[in-house]
């Protein structure tokens, strides 16, 4: 059966993305790299996680995670991973800003939706079949998934330090239920999974 699924790195104080992301420095200076190194630098302790990320077969991320501009277009940028981004298969981007369809090599497309965080998702659903669909990013993309109760696994990737301060994973997400499915610790970063919990439905009264 298809899943909406997320993964996403994190400080121990939940910080996804830390203030003042630009060019330079994509989750903010403050944060840096520290909370992806894990992934590129000892990928080695982590292969079924970072294979688990590249599983789906489309994904949803938000505009701040494309790239660090704002306002409109700079059609020259096709975001933070090269001509071959390591997807292979339909991104869509929420944004307010129309923009055609970004063809990269490998098999990834980007495609720029303007109506909205649900509307993204129904097409990701269509493009991914019957395979999975992942929320991508950032973390306010992420928290509005969560409070929409549309997050059908999340992985989250616990990096052992704190920042203090940024954009965290749950801000503004209220009354949402996850059952713990798994848990991996290795030298540099914890991995947890934890499922939505699926309501009961109330049987006939005797």
């Amino acid at each position: 059966m298809s899943l909406v699924t997320a993964d996403i790195a994190v400080s121990l104080d939940l910080v996804a993305a830390g203030r003042d992301q630009s060019l330079e420095h994509p989750f903010g200076p403050v944060v840096g790299h520290r909370l992806h190194t894990w992934m590129f630098e000892h990928s080695e302790d982590s292969p079924d996680e970072i294979a688990g990320i590249l599983r789906a077969r489309a994904y949803v991320m938000g505009r701040h995670m494309f790239g660090p501009d704002r306002g409109d277009w700079d059609l020259a940028w096709q975001g933070w991973w090269g001509p071959e981004p390591p997807y292979h298969a339909p991104v869509f981007v929420l944004c307010s800003r129309p923009r055609e369809p970004l063809v990269m090599a490998g098999g990834t497309t980007f495609h720029f939706v303007t109506d909205g965080f649900e509307a993204a998702l129904d097409r990701a659903r269509e493009a991914a079949g019957e395979g999975d669909v992942s929320i991508a990013g950032g973390p306010s993309t992420l928290n509005a998934y969560l409070a929409a109760g549309l997050v059908d696994e999340l992985r989250l990737h616990v990096v052992p330090f704190t920042v203090g301060e940024g954009l965290r994973v749950f801000d503004g997400v209220r009354d949402l239920a996850m059952v713990p499915a798994s848990a991996r610790t290795t030298p540099h970063v914890t991995h947890l999974v934890h499922r939505r919990r699926t309501r009961a439905v109330p049987g006939p009264q005797s």
